[in-house]
């Protein structure tokens, strides 16, 4: 996805965010994120943008503790201008390289994570506030693609440990979005890997790919349920349940 659509994007969904917690109680407890109540959920929205926009700018730091998050009483310009500050320091970066976890890369990295980090906590909150969750297919399908990079990158279990034991001998995990191109993940020796497939449903002939396990449904539920927001169930699952059983018990979100 180009920088100019990922940063139409995050102001997008940084706004449903915003319109999802209005008048929202703050100590509403987040379900999906048990220690948080919403103040905390909202806090950190800001104050991972702020800081994804001050390494963009060059400036590494620690990463904050979302518990010191202040988004005072105005929620929704506390988060406008957190998204605001990370697409202007992403624009000004240009081709510059900055820190990321794997190294250095491209300031857009941190578009992408916040991104993604924004989307699903927009589902977060919708299930707090009872607000409707929509996303673009193109940005949800966003969101599964960058999950998958850093799921598969090789530097993760470094980071990650739990990340090791997604390894195996050839296993496959096929995912059939109805709205937007798949992906299939092969689980090596070496570590998962990733590569695009199609719209194909599992049990077409020659669908492109076989798989042990696939899932098939709305690529807004399937990332939902990649990140562990919904169970499996909310897809359809074709094949070896215990596989993606597997899988979603070391990606936790």
């Amino acid at each position: 996805m180009d920088v100019a659509r990922l940063v139409e994007g995050l102001h997008t969904v940084t706004a449903d965010f915003a319109k999802a917690v209005a008048g929202a109680d703050p100590e509403a407890k987040v379900p999906t994120c048990p220690e948080w109540p919403l103040r905390v959920l909202v806090g950190h929205i800001g104050q991972a943008h702020r800081w994804a926009a001050e390494t963009a700018r060059g400036k590494q730091s620690p990463r904050p503790d979302p518990f010191e998050a202040d988004p005072g009483t105005d929620w929704s310009a506390w988060l406008t201008d957190g998204a605001n500050g990370l697409t202007d320091a992403v624009l000004a970066a240009g081709d510059r390289q900055v820190w990321t976890f794997f190294g250095p890369g491209p300031a857009a990295f941190w578009l992408r994570r916040m991104l993604h980090d924004t989307i699903v906590h927009h589902a977060d909150a919708a299930f707090v506030t009872g607000a409707a969750f929509e996303v673009a297919p193109d940005l949800a399908t966003e969101a599964v693609t960058e999950w998958f990079d850093v799921l598969t990158n090789p530097l993760t279990p470094t980071i990650r440990p739990e990340i090791a034991e997604l390894n195996g001998t050839g296993q496959t995990l096929a995912f059939h979005p109805s709205d937007a191109p798949g992906w299939l993940l092969t689980r090596t020796p070496d570590g998962p890997r990733v590569r695009p497939g199609n719209q194909a449903q599992p049990d077409t002939p020659n669908a492109g790919f076989g798989q042990n396990v696939a899932l098939s449904g709305p690529v807004a539920d399937l990332l939902l349920v990649l990140t562990r927001r919904l169970p499996a169930e909310h897809v359809t699952v074709t094949g070896d349940r215990a596989l993606i059983d597997h899988w979603l018990a070391h990606t936790a979100a």
